[in-house]
């Protein structure tokens, strides 16, 4: 087919495009783009890598892959999809990001990125992993915690809408065909050191990278350290390119070697590179003995400084390094860490992913570990992974407090100090780290449970509350608590165990896990009243409450919220009761009870309001203005809920305007306007379908989940 039939847009008919358009072949008949929210401001993402200046030739692997793709769009059989095979080192991610950059333009719906780790220490990628961070990618603001539901929603955001997807170091094809978006017109490209040869059933075309013949290699080192050089040294050269055997990363080492020492005979490095004393020597498969030879060589003529910052880096377990991190894991300043961030950059030793971001190569990764393993005792490595955890604790800690002041923080404890100022100033900029660092907190956590750090695991978890909260990204949520109970329980303390179950259950609730919710609260009950703590006896039984109310058991529900009112009211916590009269309102609201509902939401309304809990007061106003409006009085109960609405909009709480714009849509069917609750669910479901793909089922009438009058919280 040709390049202007693979990528020409027709709109013909009565067709009406209004704001963000995707492009998606011949378009006919009414077609209408609804965006809600913060999900319409959303740019799409650009995550290709960028292509690197020591990139050379290539030009019959570029037009294989060209012809892979055109063969792959004139069969119409499959959406493309591409790999990439080859020996470590020998520049498929290069080549890859090359490619993929002249047709960026052609897939307007983003270019996403995912390094699937499959020759990581710690072991492959899953494929949840990188869903979640797709999805949230792709503007999701939360994630389902099942697996295939993540996969679900995969689909539904990427259906109609052309995306580029780049898999980087793959593993296997179970783990690729997962992340496979649902527009038949986006593009896949996956690396792998593997053939992956299990996605010939999937329609994969497949290209083996081969290493460069001496030519190339000797235009690449010519063009890093220059023509008269390498003129006037030939042999040395030669022996130079034959010792990297062919492979570009190799080759753009010792260049990166060379240029940083022009007085230097090309012979010293030769010489080095013929060196035995490899520490990578158990890695001799598809040539990687050459490439330990030169990360030797570009590691010994490095700065002591620099050679003691890539030891630190080689022994963190993170995809990620930037100044802070480099300065807290070494005990130094920002200025120190980017000086030598700057210096292992221009040894070719670091790659930049972002403005103040780089990363390790697979295998420089592994050299410096091995090198850290062989140079630093022990005890010195060990301090670098408590460095590492007791930074992310002390700044999670510190976002904590900015965001969430009102939230009693249980003491923290650290094995050593940091004057590494915070990476933000402001509320902000506390909820973006966060977010932005929530797979990099995931690690870290791991990394203090395997160490048997135990109150370092469930402080951490405790720390990331305002981002389980604000964000509710479920997967995480109840991954990290399991993580964070284990760490209570080993730790043996109760305080903490308590902790975890609770703000565990919460997740457990709002994931659609009430089963699962109520045993951890019904632990967390019992150890209450064994430790006499009515604070969190009521805690427990108002969580217990919400789960019956969950599954449609009414009584029991009661039964434990008031209990969790009468505890509260005893040990003076009155936000406590307020929260608990919000979920006795909306059970009356169930049972058809308007004005029991009203009296609950307008108390809970006035006591939010004057604990300054806007938030909260703010799900209690909506709740109040649904119930004015199933006891008749509706125009009072939608100007309730419409100012609801607003304050969600105008906070970004994405599900909460949902559920507001759900229950306008009932009173409005209620009162007789159907074109207005027509108007009302639509809106509600294209939130829901981004925040809550099972109510969103709900809502759409030929959606295959039962109706139970109760939209989840």
């Amino acid at each position: 087919m040709a390049e202007s039939e693979r990528y020409d847009n027709i709109i013909s008919g009565d067709a009406r495009l209004h704001g963000p358009t995707v492009q998606a072949g011949a378009i006919h008949g009414g077609v209408h783009f609804h965006t809600s929210g913060a999900a319409g401001l959303l740019q799409p993402p650009r995550q290709l890598l960028p292509v690197p200046s020591t990139f050379v030739n290539r030009v019959q692997d570029l037009a294989a892959l060209d012809a892979l793709l055109a063969q792959a769009s004139e069969s119409r059989s499959a959406q493309p999809l591409i790999v990439v095979t080859g020996p470590a080192g020998v520049g498929k991610t290069s080549l890859a990001s090359k490619w993929l950059r002249t047709f960026q333009d052609h897939f307007p719906g983003g270019h996403l990125y995912a390094d699937l780790r499959g020759h990581a220490a710690n072991g492959p990628a899953l494929p949840s992993e990188t869903l979640g961070r797709f999805l949230r990618d792709l503007g999701a603001p939360t994630v389902p915690s099942d697996p295939q539901e993540q996969a679900a929603l995969w689909r539904t955001l990427t259906a109609g809408r052309k995306v580029t997807v780049m898999l980087d170091n793959a593993f296997s094809a179970a783990q690729v065909r997962p992340l496979i978006p649902g527009d038949p017109s986006s593009l896949v490209v996956i690396t792998s050191r593997r053939l992956l040869t299990g996605l010939v059933m999937d329609g994969a075309g497949f290209h083996r990278v081969e290493p460069f013949d001496a030519d190339d290699s000797l235009t690449l080192l010519t063009r890093v350290i220059g023509r008269d050089r390498v003129a006037g040294q030939r042999a040395a050269a030669a022996d130079i390119v034959d010792l990297c055997s062919g492979l570009p990363l190799a080759v753009a080492l010792a260049s990166a070697r060379l240029a940083a020492r022009p007085a230097q005979p090309l012979e010293t490095l030769a010489r080095a590179l013929a060196d035995d004393s490899s520490r990578l020597t158990a890695l001799n498969v598809e040539g990687e003995i050459t490439i330990s030879h030169t990360l030797n060589a570009s590691y010994i003529v490095l700065s002591e400084q620099a050679r003691f910052l890539y030891r630190k880096l080689g022994l963190l377990p993170l995809r990620l390094f930037d100044p802070h991190i480099a300065a807290a894991v070494c005990g130094r300043d920002l200025p120190w860490a980017q000086q030598h961030l700057d210096e292992l950059r221009e040894a070719s030793l670091l790659e930049d992913t972002g403005p103040v971001t780089a990363r390790f190569h697979d295998l420089v990764r592994v050299h410096a570990r091995a090198r850290a393993e062989s140079d630093d005792p022990p005890s010195v490595r060990q301090d670098t992974l408590r460095a590492m955890c007791d930074w992310h604790l002390r700044t999670a800690t510190a976002a904590q407090q900015r965001i969430t002041p009102i939230q009693y923080t249980l003491p923290r404890t650290y094995a050593s100090s940091s004057a590494v100022p915070l990476p933000f100033d402001d509320d902000a900029g506390a909820l973006a780290w966060l977010d932005e660092r929530r797979e990099e907190l995931m690690v870290v956590l791991q990394c203090a449970a395997d160490n048997a750090w135990h109150d370092t695991a469930w402080q951490l978890v405790d720390a990331m509350w305002p981002l389980f909260l604000r964000m509710r990204h479920y997967d995480l949520w109840i991954r990290a608590h399991e993580i964070g109970l284990r760490g209570a329980e080993q730790a043996g303390n109760a305080v903490a165990q308590r902790q975890m179950l609770n703000s565990g259950a919460i997740g457990l609730v709002a994931a659609g896990q009430p089963d699962k919710a109520a045993q951890w609260y019904a632990r967390s009950l019992q150890a209450a009243r064994d430790a006499a703590d009515a604070r969190d006896e009521g805690q427990a039984l108002h969580g217990l409450g919400t789960c019956h109310q969950q599954v449609g058991d009414w009584p029991q529900a009661r039964s434990h919220l008031l209990g969790a009112i009468d505890v509260w009211q005893r040990c003076g916590y009155p936000r406590g009761v307020a929260l608990s009269r919000i979920v006795l309102g909306e059970i009356a609201l169930a049972l058809h009870n308007p004005e029991q509902a009203e009296a609950h939401f307008t108390q809970a309304y006035q006591d939010l309001l004057r604990l300054e809990d806007a938030h909260d007061a703010t799900r209690a106003l909506v709740f109040l203005g649904s119930a004015q409006a199933q006891a008749g009085r509706y125009r009072e109960g939608r100007t309730a809920m419409e100012s609801a609405l607003a304050a969600f909009t105008a906070s970004g709480a994405m599900h909460w305007q949902a559920r507001a714009l759900e229950m306008l849509a009932a009173g409005a069917e209620h009162h007789g306007d159907y074109s207005d609750a027509s108007r009302y669910r639509a809106r509600a479901v294209d939130l829901y379908a981004i925040t809550s793909p099972r109510d969103a089922r709900r809502l759409t009438p030929t959606g295959d989940s039962p109706d139970t009058g109760q939209p989840r919280l």
